[in-house]
């Protein structure tokens, strides 16, 4: 009965060999599981649950309650017949499924659970043996010490000897089974198949659901085992079966020998109706015992999974160490003896007890649900011999998280905070890996789910910006990265491409280079994807990236390049430009100004921005692009405390008032918090309006015309150079054609 950093790369488990010393399915399984079912609720709370339900109620419960097992032991077998189950059983199985954090989160307080309970077991037998022999003056403390002892030294010589060890205590267990069904009755009674006015159903279904969690002491036992894969599905499922069969049957027997009140009021009334009452005493003894050398069995594995997996600090990873052909975790063993007799010291776990029990049944919980998911995404890689339909398993999670609100809501929240609190612990540290996990392919089924839900139409009102950044090494063109990145924001993808020298790099370097772009922009903060490409010149990789890059309609709609200095190549520069216009795409140009004394991308908290937009073209095109991309700037938590300048010029002095007029109602009506400046030129020419209005900014938007004519939009591109020579960072933007961005912006 189960009661109430950033790390370096961890150490890999040892490969797996054949183990023909290792235990068998019925010493390794079988045993220890079947014993701990039967455990001490059967003794000592089997009667009070008759009494409280009746027979009918009560075998509501036992096929309720087994039915739950039963649905967790399907999800153990269906994962420990898809992969050998290596040391760690639980943890191993959800680390390898759901991944290292998850399995973190629940192994290390699976391993306290399973330490904390061999005092729990250990100070119920010192009770039961203080009160059978009540005469004796024995303490309870000493006796609870030396018991604990010397479950230790059993599990600390031989997990073999532990399990020979067991053999006895089963005999003494089913003496005792065979001593009350050969027994009589202790009063004239009638079946009570329905109970009234006693302990509410569920409140009765708590009391006893613990006594079927046992069926993960033979799974903990896993890397001690000949052959897991065979192993593990037939000793569990052999195991609760023996439990339910016991279970259906025993009610039949108490019911017809006792009153209800009579089984509510007496604990051991299993003793009084036996045929020899102390074999009774026997098994409540054996029950305790097998449960407490089962924990300490089981825990100092988990722990040595856990420490092997680098899930502790490095300094501790001497806990993962193995001792002799069966690689025993004699150390891991000390520890969870010590762990075990400091329990025992302070004695009252009453508290605790709870919040154990919660995390045995998290482990079941999250068991089911990796069963669930593995079998949902019908993974290539996931072929179980025993198969499982995925409901069966998901089924069995939501039985066992209702079952943890019906024991214990208080409890189960504690232990869901621990739980989640050593998840994000675990996922702080950057665990690297060697394995897969679930995640991928949960990712990978939703990624295609959507890209076919995702149609090829464009959508204004789910309009957002899908960058692909030309700016070969990244190092060299930052703040490419950082514009792309402070207009998205996590509301889209950005992808970092470079064009390299054709016959540069054979696939397999590529590949190395893109792992190490992307490395480096992970340490920079940039969530982004990677692209290289190999072509004769970077203009022509530039067009075949735009013409061939994307999945399905996921395609990036807006490219982002720095400025071209090199007038030998402002020809072949411009029409790239022109033929990304003809794609149908959004070319954004970044010109950046060595010469400003500050960097527009320097964070100061006194600091308020500046974007200016200089409206020319009317909200058609690129107007309400540039709009668009102020805006996202502007909402940027970095750029918040900037103001946007929109900016129109007019020849005409009595046009002041009416452009006036209508510019404050379209940013009205667009509802973007800018402010409205109309310009009069005076005589003045536009150039030098932008520069003596502008030279204060910290980005300029200004809209590039359109490339209809190749000579004069190259003519057209120099004279924006011209304009913005000294002035701050500038951005060109150029709109695709086509695309109604007036409807992006939402204009009333």
């Amino acid at each position: 009965m189960k009661l109430p950093f950033r790390s370096q790369p961890p150490n890999p488990q040892p490969p797996v060999e054949e183990n023909p010393s290792g235990l068998g399915t019925f010493g390794g399984v079988y045993t220890p599981s079947i014993l701990t079912i039967l455990g001490v609720i059967m003794y000592l709370r089997f009667g009070w649950v008759v009494g409280n339900a009746g027979l009918i109620g009560t075998i509501l419960i036992v096929v309720l309650a087994n039915s739950i097992t039963f649905l967790t032991a399907l999800s153990v077998c269906a994962i420990a017949t898809d992969r050998v189950v290596r040391t760690g059983g639980a943890y191993y199985m959800i680390s390898r499924s759901l991944g290292v954090e998850t399995g973190g989160a629940v192994g290390i307080p699976l391993y306290f659970a399973q330490a904390l309970s061999v005092a729990l077991y250990t100070i119920g037998f010192a009770e039961s043996v203080v009160t059978a022999f009540p005469d004796l003056g024995l303490s309870q403390l000493y006796i609870a010490l030396i018991v604990t002892v010397g479950v230790g030294i059993l599990a600390f010589t031989s997990a073999d000897i532990a399990i020979k060890a067991q053999y006895f205590i089963m005999a003494a267990i089913a003496l005792s089974l065979f001593s009350f069904f050969f027994g009589h009755s202790v009063e004239e009674t009638h079946i009570e198949l329905w109970v009234n006015n006693k302990e509410p159903f569920w409140a009765v279904f708590a009391v006893f659901f613990p006594a079927v969690t046992g069926i993960m002491a033979g799974v903990n036992m896993s890397g001690d085992l000949r052959d897991p894969i065979k192993a593990l599905p037939i000793g569990t499922l052999a195991a609760v079966g023996t439990g339910f069969l016991i279970y259906m049957i025993l009610p039949i027997f108490l019911a017809m020998r006792a009153n209800s009140s009579t089984l509510i009021a007496e604990p051991l009334i299993m003793q009084r109706m036996a045929l020899w009452g102390p074999a009774i005493s026997l098994g409540v003894w054996g029950a305790t015992l097998s449960s407490a050398i089962g924990s300490i069995l089981g825990a100092p594995r988990i722990l040595q999974a856990l420490a092997r997996d680098g899930i502790f600090p490095p300094w501790m990873r001497f806990l993962g160490q193995g001792s002799g052909p069966n690689d025993e975790p004699k150390i891991g063993t000390l520890v969870t003896f010590a762990v075990a007799i400091a329990a025992v010291c302070i004695g009252d776990l009453n508290l605790i007890a709870p919040v154990l029990t919660m995390f045995f049944l998290t482990t079941y919980l999250v068991l089911n649900i990796s069963a669930g998911v593995e079998g949902l995404l019908n993974s290539p890689s996931f072929r179980p011999s025993f198969k499982v339909h995925w409901a069966l398993s998901i089924l069995g999670a939501v039985g066992c998280l209702g079952v943890m609100f019906l024991i214990d809501a208080v409890a189960t929240c504690v232990a869901a905070i621990v739980v989640i609190a050593i998840y994000f612990w675990v996922r702080q540290r950057e665990l690297m890996v060697t394995w897969g996990d679930v995640r991928r392919g949960i990712w990978m089924a939703l990624l295609r789910m959507a890209i076919l839900q995702t149609d090829h139409t464009d959508d204004t009102k789910n309009w957002r910006p899908q960058f692909l950044v030309l700016s070969g090494a990244p190092t060299k063109r930052w703040p490419l990265i950082q514009l792309a990145q402070a207009l998205t924001h996590d509301r889209g993808l950005i992808t970092v491409s470079s064009v390299l020298p054709q016959g540069s790099r054979d696939v397999a370097r590529q590949a190395v280079l893109e792992r190490r772009i992307r490395d480096y922009l992970q340490r920079r903060g940039v969530q982004a994807l990677v692209r290289l490409i190999t072509a004769p010149d970077p203009f022509d990789g530039a067009e075949r990236l735009v013409e061939t890059y994307g999945l399905g309609s996921i395609v990036p709609n807006t490219i982002l390049l720095g400025d071209s200095q090199q007038t030998s190549h402002r020809d072949r520069y411009c029409q790239m430009i022109a033929n990304l216009h003809k794609a149908q795409r959004n070319v954004i140009v970044l010109r950046e100004n060595p010469n400003l004394s500050y960097d527009p991308w320097h964070e100061s908290k006194n600091r308020r921005f500046r974007i200016d937009v200089w409206w020319g073209g009317g909200i058609q095109g690129n107007g309400s692009l540039m709009l668009i991309l102020a805006y996202l700037l502007h909402s940027n938590p970095k750029w918040q405390k900037g103001q946007i300048h929109l900016k129109l010029v007019v020849t005409d002095e009595t046009a002041v008032n009416e452009a006036q007029s209508n510019l404050d109602k379209l940013v009205q009506d667009l509802r973007i918090d800018a402010v409205s400046e109309v310009i009069l030129a005076n005589g003045r020419s536009f150039a030098t309006i932008l520069k003596q209005s502008s030279k204060g900014a910290d980005f300029i938007f200004l809209g590039m015309p359109s490339p209809s004519d190749d000579k004069l939009f190259v003519s057209n591109y120099e004279r924006l150079q011209q304009w913005t020579q000294d002035l701050p960072t500038t951005v060109f933007v150029l709109a695709a054609p086509e695309f109604n961005f007036q409807e992006v912006l939402g204009e009333n």
